[in-house]
């Protein structure tokens, strides 16, 4: 399985706190390419850490509500841990578990909305997350698993 299946579409976007380079590479998992789904390689460096507090208590959320949800991490382990890194830093950044993987003109507006804090009002309406952090059995990039270490974070997210 390659590195980054669209390592991450999901974990940026003009946050502020994350800064990103596009490449034009097309990321695969399991044989497929995330190009012939809208995807492609992206280099995501955090420019502030978030508090190891914080990760923890967002990894925790995500495997409940994985659970919770009957939903999956994606098999790309590392498109998980980089989305709850960018989680974490805006529980520290915003005070809420803001989308990492939107820009936003003003992050603590759409805090007070509501409308894109961790479960976002489509993941939680149709199961659609647009980070990739919960899949739904039947999509491509869903894995198998509903738990994610702390360990296995802080390996994929120290490359960055």
């Amino acid at each position: 399985m390659a590195s980054s299946l669209c390592t991450t579409a999901a974990t940026h976007r003009g946050s502020g706190l994350w800064s990103s380079s596009l490449a034009s590479i097309p990321a695969t998992v399991g044989g497929r390419t995330g190009a012939s789904h809208g995807c492609s390689l992206l280099v995501v460096r955090a420019t502030v850490e978030p508090s190891e507090k914080s990760v923890e208590v967002m990894r925790k959320f995500s495997e409940q509500y994985a659970r919770r949800s009957g939903t999956y991490f994606c098999a790309d382990k590392g498109v998980t841990a980089v989305v709850i890194k960018g989680l974490a830093d805006h529980k520290n950044s915003v005070g809420a578990p803001l989308c990492p993987c939107r820009h936003y003109d003003s992050k603590e507006a759409e805090v007070g909305q509501g409308f894109w804090n961790c479960p976002c009002v489509p993941m939680r309406e149709r199961k659609e997350c647009h980070c990739m952090l919960f899949l739904t059995p039947e999509n491509d990039f869903a894995g198998t698993e509903q738990t994610i270490s702390l360990e296995e974070i802080r390996e994929t997210t120290s490359k960055f």
